[in-house]
């Protein structure tokens, strides 16, 4: 039985395939189209996903759509009736496209799919799970649980904005949800776009940009206090409700009414061009810290219905990898697992194991594993042939050397203060370079990390990188909750062995001048608050990547690196040799690896590209 799963239409559009239970491929629109966070229909993720399953639309049993749009639109008109006449100008941009392609999806899909190949369009089953049932699906049937807890949190779905279930076996049971417009993600996205960062993009910004503030000052005690007493109410169970005198969303273009904003907190709306302010990290830490607040009353209450030692967490509060920390020290549960994918591009995932599940009734099968993601090295892959026909083109110059002489040759290059693109084997799916599609530094410079982030990836100074390191040497440079942490959802603090004392007066430095101490003896990779974003790798997930960091520690007795996203700010993360190539190109990377070709920048053609693509990706 083969299930295709789509997400599309609001942002990160993805394909899945699933046969008989099993995942075989999913990818992100998004990759293919060099768009970042396309929301357009999947079309080029659904033919890389039935070229992986080997077979044509005709053969597969269902299509699976991660949300009801009947339900959305529901939602919609109601909003709009009760806050009439407000939101008038927003009502009649929406309604057209509402009417011409939302409320007729099912023929907008099957008109999409014939665009890729002809078949009978009588006879494919459509299915349109929930939208937070999708996110339920997709953290608990790859899970290594039989029975679990399911939180899912994000900003909106059709009218659910966060959800509790109970997944037993093949079932999975809604015991509580929240509605709109009362919603966390919405919430943490309406301080994300205070603080001059973009809405579903930029909230990560927010969780980096929060470590900055002043824990015990003054500033983040009373943004605190004005947050849980007039912005939202919170409840011991974790539900909540917002104060929408403060709020846009309902039936504006903006996140928040930023005059009362600024009447609250005494604090003007951030611009993206303004310098970012000791004040903005404040207000970014309260934000933070009552996020955290709420997911652990949530996770309490889950715990206390569900009566589950498991938790699958999954929507795109999920990728809040200090709240995902706080959860796994709070011990509310003996295991954590996070969707690797947990924001809509997972839904794809959730929706197609959700109708194999739920709507045709198989169970969910034991795994002997860590879960059924396979590292979420789920994508593309190129055969040595294509790079080939990549560098003929290119006219570029790459050295192919073997496994044993590649990893102690990159090996070198890192430990030399080289940064390294790394392409290699099946692309990740989900918003994390895992080693597929990375760049690489070394975790023990003092300079790497303002390197990588002026030079190479065109971004704010003040963002962390993750480490990569070894799973079974983790625990000797990190504080480990879990014994593993594949997927750089959860941070980890430092240990306090490598740690380095700061200076007197450092909490009151400017953010610039607080960025550039030395904290550990891995610097790169520790945050200012001495936490990391941390990534195990392991031998049977990643053996090519594995090998690599066990060559690193062979000539220089560490085995941790940096690991980033291979793109510049802006960018989706590289798909093809081609792209990685252009990236490469167009950045101070030194060294660039697609799978045994060795390319050295100075030995490589002048590179015929305008400047102006840097206008191709819009700043995030």
């Amino acid at each position: 039985m083969k299930i295709l799963g789509i997400s599309a239409y609001y942002h990160d559009s993805a394909a899945v395939i699933v046969s008989d239970g099993k995942i075989i491929a999913a990818a992100q629109e998004e990759r293919f189209t060099r768009v970042k966070h396309d929301p357009s229909f999947p079309v080029n993720a659904v033919k890389f996903c039935l070229k992986q399953a080997g077979c044509s639309l005709s053969e597969i049993d269902a299509l699976a759509f991660y949300d009801k749009p009947w339900l959305k639109f529901e939602r919609l008109m109601m909003t709009y009736y009760v806050s009439a006449p407000k939101g008038v100008k927003s009502f009649i941009n929406a309604a057209p496209v509402w009417m011409k392609e939302k409320l007729f999806l099912k023929k907008v899909i099957l008109d999409e799919l014939a665009e890729i190949e002809q078949f009978n369009k009588n006879n494919i089953r459509l299915l349109f799970p929930e939208h937070h049932l999708s996110h339920a699906a997709s953290a608990y049937y790859p899970s290594p649980f039989a029975d679990a807890a399911v939180l899912t949190i994000d900003g909106v779905g059709e009218w659910t904005t966060a959800s509790i279930c109970h997944a037993q076996g093949k079932d999975i049971t809604v015991k509580k949800d929240l509605h709109f417009p009362h919603s966390v993600g919405l919430l943490y996205s309406a301080f994300t776009y205070y603080l001059g960062f973009k809405v579903n993009s930029g909230e990560y910004k927010l969780m980096g940009l929060a470590p900055y503030g002043n824990k015990n000052s003054s500033a983040v005690k009373e943004f605190k206090n004005k947050i849980v007493t007039e912005l939202v109410d919170i409840k011991e169970d974790g539900s909540l409700h917002l104060n929408q005198k403060y709020f846009n969303y309902l039936t504006g273009d903006t996140m928040t009414r930023n005059k009362a904003f600024e009447k609250l907190f005494g604090l003007k709306k951030r611009e993206p061009s303004d310098e970012l302010l000791q004040i903005h990290c404040d207000m970014a830490l309260a934000a933070q810290q009552v996020t955290e607040d709420i997911v652990l009353k949530m996770a309490a209450h889950a715990a206390q219905i569900t009566g589950s030692k498991n938790i699958c967490l999954a929507g795109g509060v999920a990728l809040n990898c200090v709240s995902n920390a706080k959860l796994l020290e709070s011990k509310l549960f003996e295991n954590v697992w996070v969707c690797p994918a947990s924001g809509d591009a997972g839904g794809a995932l959730g929706a197609a194991l959700a109708a194999h599940h739920i709507y045709f009734g198989n169970d969910k099968k034991e795994l002997n594993s860590q879960d059924a993601l396979n590292g979420a090295y789920l994508g593309t892959e190129y055969c040595d042939c294509q790079i080939e026909e990549m560098i003929k083109l290119q006219k570029a110059n790459a050295e192919y050397l073997k496994d044993d002489k590649l990893f102690k040759a990159v090996a070198s290059y890192i430990a030399e203060g080289k940064v390294v693109g790394w392409f290699s084997g099946k692309m990740e799916y989900g918003p994390r370079a895992l080693g597929a599609r990375s760049i690489l530094g070394d975790a023990r410079s003092e300079t790497m990390q303002e390197r990588m982030n002026v030079k190479i990836k065109f971004r704010e100074s003040f963002r962390p990188f993750a480490p990569s390191v070894l799973e079974e040497k983790a625990s000797e440079y990190f504080e480990m909750g879990a014994k593993s942490l594949p997927y750089m959802l959860v941070t980890a603090p430092v240990k306090e062995s490598i740690r380095f004392a700061l200076p007197d007066g450092y909490e009151n430095l400017s953010v610039k001048d607080k960025l550039y101490y030395k904290r550990s003896s891995v610097p790169a990779v520790t945050h200012i608050d001495y936490s990391a974003r941390v990534q195990t790798v392991s031998k049977e997930t990643n053996p090519r990547y594995h090998a690599l960091i066990e060559a690193f520690e062979s000539i220089t007795g560490c085995p941790v690196i940096i690991n980033t996203s291979f793109n510049v700010r802006g960018e989706p993360i590289v798909n093809t040799p081609l792209d990685a190539y252009r990236c490469f190109m167009r950045t101070d990377m030194d060294i660039l690896v697609i799978e045994n070709f060795v390319f050295i920048k100075e030995n490589q053609p002048k590179f015929a590209d305008s400047a102006e693509w840097q206008r191709e990706f819009v700043l995030d």
